[in-house]
């Protein structure tokens, strides 16, 4: 039986194709026709059956240029944009509307529909579903370009400079002092660290001031948990009255840590992401729970508006930073591995989770892949972030009031304590 479907889907595969072709054509006409419903009939110059016929031409070019001719695609693609522009061209005489989106979406449902007949249905598939979203959300794009910000856009140019412009063009092998630093590699980390940070600001920038402490700690832990604890340390002193909700705020910062720790070994070094698990987890936890256990105790106490982002995470010169210090913690580490063995990287993780987890997560990360035991990275990581987590609490029982240090510290000494426990029973 399912040779007999197999042979049928083979015989009949150009005549599925089209089908699929006239179908893509089709999605994009029923969005177009609904944008354009309450136009006259006639009015409209494109609408289903407009589009669900260009889908339909598409494919069947696509099947001429294969069988009859080399040139019927891009003759009848040409023809039909002649006959757009015409038609556009005549309806500008009764309405000024110079937007040319429907005309370019109307020659993309022609190229989509060659593309599911002579290359893929899956990318046809997926361009059309793409192009029927984009047209469909017209005011929300617009929304958002209207609120985006100039150092935003800044921010998301650079983003792409460091991804797809610069990485590409990095060698991909070691150099240096035993081949230890691979600058792909090196780059790459800087690119997944800046993008996180991003993600981060963003997801700030939409969830808007009225989403208080709570919305802010959790992803201001994603850019700058030692800076909102700082901030929220000195505020606890300025304003008695929210004192309670900031403590919260500050553990879902930090807490925020561990699930980053955890994205870095996925993608990085899946292999240690089972051993990771565990402890960074139970981490994560013992201040999380704390933080909602608070947070339900003062629930109602007055919110305060999140901080605005004064730093654009995606300064190049901070990724050159990061990307410098990334090189030097895989040197050192190194150098400590060859002369002191594995206690020189456990040295290594608590004098570098004093400034910053990330980069040190990073290196002891790619390091597990050839040159140190994955054991040996996930104590050198919970070092890390326990070190780091301990200079935070300093941070909020110096700055802060006496009520929001003790509630910050003892949190965080019972996940350290945990942590390292875990990751030296592992």
């Amino acid at each position: 039986m399912d040779d007999v479907a197999s042979d049928f889907l083979i015989a009949h595969e150009p005549a599925l194709r089209l089908g699929v072709a006239l179908l893509l054509g089709a999605l994009i006409g029923i969005e177009r026709g609904w944008v354009a419903r309450e136009q006259e009939s006639g009015e409209r110059i494109a609408g289903i059956r407009t589009h669900a016929l260009v889908g339909l031409l598409g494919g069947i070019a696509a099947l001429l240029s294969g069988t009859v001719s080399e040139w019927a695609f891009p003759l009848i693609f040409l023809s039909l944009a002649g006959t757009s522009l015409v038609a556009w061209r005549a309806r500008l005489t009764r309405h000024h509307d110079y937007s040319i989106t429907g005309l370019v979406g109307l020659l993309l449902t022609f190229c989509f529909g060659a593309v599911a007949v002579a290359i893929d249905l899956a990318l046809a598939t997926a361009g059309a579903v793409i192009t029927a979203v984009i047209l469909d959300n017209k005011h929300e794009i617009h929304g958002l370009l209207n609120k985006l910000q100039a150092h935003e856009l800044d921010a998301g140019l650079k983003l792409l400079l460091i991804s797809v412009v610069m990485l590409p063009l990095l060698p991909d092998r070691g150099v240096g002092p035993g081949e230890v630093l691979n600058p792909y590699e090196i780059w790459w980390m800087v690119v997944l660290i800046a993008a996180i940070s991003f993600v981060g600001y963003f997801a700030m920038r939409v969830g808007g001031a009225e989403k208080g402490i709570l919305f802010t700690g959790l992803f201001a832990g994603l850019s700058s948990s030692t800076a909102l604890t700082l901030h929220f340390a000195r505020l606890s002193r300025q304003s008695r009255e929210v004192e309670a909700m900031l403590a919260p705020g500050i553990l879902l910062a930090c807490g925020t840590m561990f699930p980053r720790i955890l994205i870095y070994a996925a993608v990085i070094s899946p292999g240690l992401l089972p051993r990771l698990l565990l402890p960074i987890t139970v981490m994560g936890l013992m201040l999380y729970l704390p933080a909602m256990l608070l947070w339900y105790r003062h629930r109602h106490t007055l919110r305060v508006d999140r901080p605005t982002p004064v730093q654009n995470p995606l300064e190049l010169s901070t990724a050159l930073l990061f990307g410098g210090l990334l090189g030097l913690i895989m040197l050192l580490g190194e150098w400590l591995r060859d002369w002191l063995g594995e206690a020189g990287i456990y040295l290594l993780a608590a004098t570098s989770g004093m400034a910053d987890v990330d980069a040190i997560t990073l290196s002891l990360t790619r390091m597990s892949l050839e040159r140190i035991t994955p054991s040996t990275a996930v104590l050198g990581i919970v070092i890390a972030a326990a070190v780091n987590n301990l200079v935070k609490s300093g941070l909020a029982t110096a700055f802060g009031s006496r009520r929001l240090g003790k509630q910050v510290a003892l949190p965080m000494v019972a996940s350290l304590a945990a942590g390292l426990a875990l990751a030296l029973l592992a």
